[in-house]
């Protein structure tokens, strides 16, 4: 009966909260986009407490913060009700006297709210395919590929290594030459950050305070991750559970650092946030359109920031060095790791088939070995990645597709790396989602 009691009070104090903050109601006459960013924002932060995973950032007004403990069951219809509503306003806006970076704005802020709607109704207990799930949260259609396809790949990647035994065996006892030792890692790190750092801001002007925090945890899901609390500053966590190969540095560097999503969220927030007051983008939910920019800018902003033979170049006489390893298998190392690259997708396929509930995690594990070329027990943890982040997987490799077309096709391409930095620039400056790339 208490809880009964407990859930009702909450209930009733959720719709008053709701009624308080906003400033038109659906029955009136349609709020602005100002407005209705306000109650959106609000809206997800209440949705943040019964899932942790949902509000990667924020860095809005600290008095839109939910206050109190959220009731035990999550009152879905409420939070349904109130994102329909906003969706509605959206849909009804008067487009005739917008600018284009207005309009660009209400397209991204429909897809957003299409996947707020989608989370809740995920939270709720429905299921979508796969290919449904990204659609709806992320506005992406992942492509599908033949296992033959991979098979093809793995072929060329056989003549390449030394040893007998498995491909994915004999990848792992020669990569082993490669690793950084734990008690590199951090000097190893800061050097690939200072390096992706400077790089970038000889590009872009970046606030003067800007910094992070380096750490180096375990037990986690993923091998990285930025937790950008907003001002300018990020705390950058590596996962130390598995080992860190030498090349794991430029990659989570400039990823999670220089130019990726550090600077992304800097970018937002001093662009959209701060100069044009668009509040919608200080919360940034893990679960939308923004994740695919966010993942596929910070995978691609890797060969923006260290063109090929440039990072090689570095890693050999700097990094390679620092970690107290023998560069002189590089050259071949990197031609494998290319190769390797293009079985990226493969992966995609695992999480399909895994989700979709046609194999089991033991099945997907053995995908993962064979067309990853994973260690079993990094397999293993992968699938927990899955469980996890569902079809949040298409945002690495897709969305590091669409962006590298969208730059290239626009002039970004690897003889104009000025023109490549500027469209970066831009991208991460601007409302942007997957269908707006092509």
């Amino acid at each position: 009966m208490q809880t009964l009691k407990k859930a009702f009070l909450f209930t009733l104090l959720f719709a008053v909260c709701w009624a308080c903050t906003t400033t038109k109601t659906e029955t009136e006459e349609v709020g602005t986009m100002d407005q209705l960013a306000e109650r959106y924002v609000k809206t997800l932060l209440r949705l943040g407490q019964y899932d942790s995973d949902v509000v990667d950032a924020y860095y809005g007004p600290e008095v839109w913060k939910p206050t109190g403990e959220p009731i035990d069951s999550l009152p879905a219809d409420e939070f349904l009700a109130e994102f329909k509503a906003i969706q509605a306003q959206l849909q009804a806006q008067d487009t005739t006297t917008l600018a284009a970076d207005e309009m660009r704005r209400l397209a991204m802020f429909k897809k957003q709210i299409l996947a707020a709607i989608t989370k809740v109704e995920m939270m709720q207990g429905k299921n979508y395919s796969f290919d449904e799930e990204a659609k709806l949260l992320y506005d992406a259609e992942p492509p599908h590929y033949a296992l033959s396809h991979f098979d093809s790949i793995l072929t060329a990647i056989d003549k390449q290594l030394p040893g007998k035994g498995t491909i994915a065996a004999r990848w792992d006892a020669y990569r082993a030459r490669f690793e950084i030792p734990k008690a590199k890692l951090d000097t190893v790190f800061k050097a690939a950050i200072a390096e992706a750092r400077n790089r970038t801001k000889a590009h872009y002007k970046l606030p003067a305070n800007e910094n992070f925090t380096l750490e180096f945890v375990t037990d986690k899901a993923w091998s990285g991750y930025n937790y950008y609390k907003g001002k300018g500053y990020s705390l950058i966590q590596i996962n130390t559970d598995f080992p860190i190969y030498i090349e794991r540095a430029i990659d989570l560097a400039a990823h999670e650092g220089y130019p990726g999503h550090h600077v992304f969220n800097v970018l937002l927030e001093q662009n959209l946030v701060d100069k044009k007051g668009w509040k919608e983008y200080s919360i940034y939910p893990l679960f939308s359109p923004q994740s695919l920019i966010a993942e596929g800018s910070a995978n691609y902003g890797i060969d923006v920031a260290f063109p090929a033979q440039e990072r090689i170049k570095f890693e050999r006489e700097v990094l390679f060095p620092l970690a107290g390893l023998n560069a002189a298998e590089a050259d071949r190392y990197y031609t494998i790791l290319d190769m390797i690259g293009q079985l990226d997708f493969a992966g995609n396929e695992a999480a399909r088939l895994y989700l979709n509930g046609e194999i089991t995690r033991e099945q997907a594990t053995d995908m993962l070995v064979k067309y990853n070329l994973y260690a079993p027990d990094k397999a293993l943890q992968r699938t927990r990645f899955m469980d996890k982040y569902r079809s949040y997987v298409i945002n690495y490799n897709l969305g590091q597709q669409l962006v590298r077309n969208y730059i290239e096709r626009n002039g970004g391409t690897d003889n104009n790396p000025g023109k490549r930095w500027e469209l970066f620039g831009e991208l991460l400056s601007n409302p942007n989602t997957a269908s707006m790339l092509k």
